[in-house]
């Protein structure tokens, strides 16, 4: 029955996601960074709207089919909420704990002026894997790196481009990374398989980066280091420093080494990290709650783990807001999922497929277009969420059928849209990024090395087949 019913043209499928760009272009301009807080949600699902309408109205579609498209959407995703959840928690208990802080330390006594830039980015990536967060990264100790470039006298384009190149490196191989657990859940990819694989391409992208920083940092003069003292100094009088709180990331670091399942690992992580806070920073538990550890202990997993400290930027890193700080991206993905689901309901996605299946002719073509896809997403939506879901609804079905793993379309998703929606001046990262570190877009794209390098590594990787494998029919 299914093969007599009418499908819309590829022009036709494609009016709800211009209806749905457009809708973003109107909620980013009115709502500016805080588009994500639901805006962006509400136009998930006008554009849901439109899209059910259509294919109720034109093409002979029941409401009931929608219902069941968009509830196994998000059935599909409701592990990856719970894991999103502990992510928050994470968030929390690691910080209060003093363990990031204590990487952070550890980290900025390796800066040398000469290298800064390649440390730079260094840094960022141990921060940003630690965090699961790009934005907390820059918004953060970026902030802080920024200013020393700058008194180093290191171009603006250069500290930015290595700052982000680090922060979205360490945002990619993440665990605890929002995009990381949607581009594997979409695919249903297993978070630890999808990261390991990852890897293959993801390493020599950052490579390459470090080697182009490198060079870039002995060739100009620089000889001030004032700041990064201040900012160790700071973080000596609000945290307990010590070698005893790196057991947490080492800890989890075993565990997911033996491919523990990722709930188990993230969950036990945070509370091995509120062991090591009860332990080592009681005064800060304290602090959070207005008295009482347990009730502080209790705040560090799902509230607000704002500290007070000496330092303006300190006290942003440190100001966390633990699983509640994830309702908004969840909210969004089950909103992108509810759009999702439409679009598949009402044969717009099938479409589209087809037009992007003309131009698949091999393993490199494949992979090819869907990184192609995936930035043309990211500059006509404007999000990368929203983009990471497209993508991967789309060619799911077609690497499936081409009898590719799943692992290779998570991976290619993340190369060519998780990184790359910073690069572009309207998407909300490139808006968000370019405000944070006062630098337009366009300014610190050309170096943003590892943003620029990971699609096209992925295309080669393909290319020459390294542990790209077809399943069984």
């Amino acid at each position: 029955m299914n093969e007599t019913r009418k499908y819309p043209s590829p022009i036709i499928a494609l009016i709800p996601i211009f209806f749905l760009i457009g809708m973003l272009v109107a909620t980013i301009n009115a709502f500016g960074t805080d588009a994500l807080g639901g805006g962006s949600q509400v136009a998930l699902l006008l554009a849901t709207c439109v899209c059910a309408f259509m294919g109720m109205s034109f093409y002979g579609r029941k409401w009931k089919e929608y219902e069941e498209a968009i509830t196994h959407n998000i059935k599909e995703i409701a592990i990856a909420i719970l894991i999103l959840l502990i992510i928050g928690a994470m968030s929390g208990t690691w910080m209060v704990s003093g363990v990031v802080p204590t990487l952070i330390y550890y980290g900025m006594q390796i800066i040398h002026p000469d290298f800064f830039l390649a440390t730079t980015c260094i840094i960022c990536s141990l921060v940003s894997v630690m965090t699961g967060s790009s934005w907390t990264t820059i918004a953060t100790i970026g902030v802080a790196l920024m200013g020393i470039g700058q008194a180093q006298g290191f171009h603006e384009g250069w500290i930015a481009g290595a700052i982000i190149s680090g922060a979205y490196f360490g945002d990619k191989i993440s665990p605890l990374s929002d995009t990381t657990v949607l581009a594997a859940s979409t695919t249903g990819t297993p978070l630890f398989t999808h990261i390991r694989y990852m890897l293959i391409t993801t390493v020599p992208s950052m490579i390459i980066a470090l080697i182009i920083f490198t060079v870039a940092g002995l060739m100009n003069e620089v000889n001030d280091t004032q700041q990064i003292a201040e900012v160790m100094t700071s973080l000596q009088e609000r945290f307990t420093i010590t070698p005893w709180l790196l057991l947490v990331p080492v800890a989890t670091g075993v565990m997911i080494a033996r491919r523990v399942p990722s709930i188990i690992t993230l969950f036990a992580s945070a509370v091995l990290a509120l062991l090591f806070a009860l332990i080592f920073q009681p005064a800060q538990l304290d602090e959070i709650a207005g008295g009482g550890l347990f009730k502080g202990a209790m705040m560090s997993f799902f509230g607000n783990t704002s500290l007070s400290t000496h330092s303006e930027l300190l006290t942003e890193l440190v100001a966390t807001r633990g699983m509640s700080g994830m309702l908004n991206t969840i909210w969004l993905i089950i909103c992108a999922m509810c759009f999702g689901g439409a679009m598949k309901a009402g044969g717009m996605l099938r479409s589209i497929t087809d037009m992007f299946i003309r131009f698949i002719r091999g393993r490199i073509s494949l992979v090819s277009s869907t990184v192609a896809s995936g930035l043309f997403f990211n500059i006509t939506t404007a999000d990368q969420y929203i983009s990471i879901v497209l993508t991967g609804s789309i060619f799911k079905n077609i690497f499936r059928d081409n009898r590719y793993e799943s692992r290779l379309l998570s991976r290619t998703i993340e190369d060519g849209v998780t990184v790359t929606s910073v690069l572009v001046p309207w998407n909300s990262c490139g808006m968000t990024q370019a405000t944070i570190l006062n630098t337009s877009t366009l300014t610190y794209l050309p170096y943003c090395f590892f943003n620029i390098i990971s699609p096209l590594m992925s295309i080669f990787i393909a290319s020459i087949g390294y542990k790209v494998y077809r399943t069984k029919k």
